[in-house]
């Protein structure tokens, strides 16, 4: 979509295109509302303004919608067809996936949740590399980590969305 559509559309249609980003409503909110932008530019600072407060709250809503990485997202929705792009180029092969599946238990007993990273542009052994050094981290080392992969994640969907 171009960005001179994207301002265009009604408020409700257009926060359709960017909640998948991350199911935000205030962030949704804010990203719709900062409407009309003259780049797209403008369009991630203003989301990167509206992400910057998010707290440990909206990182477990966030996560509802997250599959553990190395799995692929099931269903038809934008939220779903995002993650498996992102993933697509991670590569995992049969040892890597066995050591992402065992990495993945791990993080889930020590945290309560999955494993958050933005896989895109990360290959498989950077990934698995990252989840064994954040296993070591405090609750909160690790809630903000988590929260920062969030915030780039759906940065780089929105831009997706706005230059797509």
């Amino acid at each position: 979509m171009s960005l001179a559509s994207f301002n265009a559309l009604d408020p409700g249609a257009a926060a359709g295109l960017v909640r998948p980003c991350v199911d935000n409503d205030e962030w949704v909110k804010a990203v719709v509302d900062g409407r009309p932008y003259a780049s797209v530019e403008d369009a991630l600072a203003r989301a990167a303004d509206a992400a910057a407060g998010w707290t440990a709250a909206d990182l477990e809503h966030a996560l509802a919608h997250h599959p553990r990485i190395g799995d692929q997202a099931a269903g038809t929705t934008s939220e779903a067809t995002m993650s498996r792009n992102e993933q697509a180029g991670v590569g995992l092969n049969s040892v890597s996936g066995s050591q992402m599946l065992a990495g993945n238990r791990a993080y889930e007993q020590r945290f309560g949740r999955v494993f958050l990273i933005r896989a895109a542009g990360r290959g498989a052994n950077e990934i698995l590399t990252e989840l064994n050094r954040r296993l070591n981290n405090s609750d909160d080392q690790e809630t903000e980590e988590a929260i920062e992969q969030l915030r780039q994640i759906a940065l780089l969907r929105l831009r997706g969305v706005l230059e797509g």
